[in-house]
């Protein structure tokens, strides 16, 4: 299967190259193929993401540490496509004054991509064996409200994609479409978060897993605002929430581990007032 997507991605770039030159030949009637074949690498990096985007679903099955990994991967990958984006904007042979005004922004999405690439490995080291444990019958049924809840979603990201796709050939909006997809899908994936969390709560109530399952609602909401924040504050945005799901992944363990301390024994005026 990952032999077969990497197959389509290639011959989808390889394609969309072969277009954009027969759309500046003149061979092709259709206004909403672009002229720049930079656009090929921005639709073949939109499909790229829309696979890993696909993966994240299937991820929220897993344990809350990989599903919060995935959406750091595909974090990485939005900001490496933001830099890459703004090549369109650059005549063929590249040169250096049509695309000086967009390297500042370029570079720091470029920065923000590596370093959420660096605490992503950090991130996927501190997670633990064990952590999700729970008795089996219970662990079967969390495990199947999850991948209910990972359905609704996927049924929802076909929705998404299919409208983008249509919006594009429509509107000739492609990066409109892609943008309003992802936005979408990120507070889509807010909700499903909320409702795992809620879902988790029926097999496990301590407060160490309360508050670790509500971090991670609250760094997918931060993620939500990163992709939609102007240049510069994404990219800074981004990195301080991956920072955020490194440390709930750091404290977690050591704060669970922690003694808690014995309650009181009962007072004798306290059995009393138990056998009235």
């Amino acid at each position: 299967m990952q032999r077969a997507v990497a197959t389509g991605l290639l011959a989808t770039f390889v394609g969309a190259l072969g277009f954009i030159e027969l759309r500046r030949l003149g061979l092709v009637p259709f206004a909403w193929i672009p002229t720049n074949h930079f656009h090929a690498v921005r639709l073949g990096f939109n499909l790229l993401l829309a696979v890993e985007a696909l993966g994240l679903i299937f991820a929220l099955a897993g344990t809350p540490g990989r599903a919060q990994g995935k959406q750091f991967e595909i974090l990485s990958l939005i900001l490496l496509r933001q830099s890459l984006k703004e090549l369109v904007h650059a005549p063929e042979p590249i040169q250096w004054a049509a695309l000086a005004p967009f390297v500042p922004t370029m570079l720091a999405d470029a920065v923000g991509a590596v370093a959420v690439f660096a605490l992503v490995g950090l991130f996927y080291r501190l997670q633990r064996e064990g952590d999700e444990k729970l008795p089996q019958g219970e662990a079967l049924h969390f495990s199947a409200a999850k991948e209910a809840v990972a359905l609704v979603v996927l049924v929802a990201f076909i929705g998404l994609a299919v409208e983008g796709v249509s919006r594009a050939v429509r509107g000739g909006e492609g990066a409109g479409a892609y943008d309003t997809f992802f936005d979408n899908l990120y507070t889509l994936l807010v909700f499903a978060d909320l409702t795992i969390v809620f879902l988790s709560l029926r097999h496990s109530f301590t407060y160490e897993h309360v508050f670790r399952a509500s971090g991670f609602a609250v760094v997918t909401v931060l993620i939500r605002i990163a992709l939609t924040a102007p240049p510069f504050v994404n990219a800074a945005l981004g990195v301080g929430a991956t920072l955020l799901g490194v440390g709930l992944a750091a404290v977690y363990p050591r704060t669970a581990a922690a003694p808690r301390p014995s309650p009181p024994a009962p007072t004798a005026t306290d059995t009393r007032a138990a056998r009235r």
